[in-house]
């Protein structure tokens, strides 16, 4: 099924319309955005879980957080939980999260909430999901510090809130 998402105005008010996921980059129009989640995840290890892309998407093989965009009449938060269920298949405790940040990214026509929670599983409860993601690890600030100087972590140029929150 096809995604639809919310449309904001430059101010994040809904405007009413909504559009298709494929049709996003043709018909958005200026001053107009859709909602991203980035979710980070923490353990009681100091260690953040990452996943890896899968080679059918933009930026293939290469790490990141978790995230994507909230569907049409999904909050922020919902969209977090959601994202992180579908990718990772771990449920999170909503109660153990906070929202780290907001950023209006112009590049993308999008607002990104920027979600931490703090969860602690093995890497055998991650359940893939095979569209989206091909393998997952927990990795301290370092070994991602590592993988972006190696080109393995997805482009951070417009995520400069993850060097803050990683604290590289």
């Amino acid at each position: 099924m096809e995604e639809i998402w919310d449309i904001y105005d430059e101010n994040r008010n809904l405007t009413g319309r909504t559009i298709k996921r494929a049709e996003y980059i043709n018909k958005i129009k200026e001053n107009e955005y859709h909602l991203v989640v980035h979710i980070w995840i923490k353990n009681d290890n100091n260690e953040w879980l990452i996943s890896k892309r899968t080679p059918n998407k933009h930026f293939p093989l290469l790490w990141e957080c978790t995230g994507g965009s909230a569907l049409a009449g999904e909050e922020s938060l919902t969209a977090a939980l959601r994202e992180v269920k579908e990718e990772l298949g771990i449920t999170l405790d909503k109660s153990k999260g906070r929202l780290y940040k907001t950023i209006k990214r112009s590049v993308y026509s999008d607002f990104v909430d920027v979600w931490v929670y703090k969860h602690n599983c093995s890497i055998d409860d991650i359940v893939l999901q095979p569209e989206e993601t091909c393998d997952a690890m927990w990795a301290s600030a370092e070994k991602i510090q590592q993988l972006i100087n190696k080109g393995k972590f997805v482009p951070l140029d417009n995520l400069k809130y993850a060097y803050e929150l990683l604290g590289i």
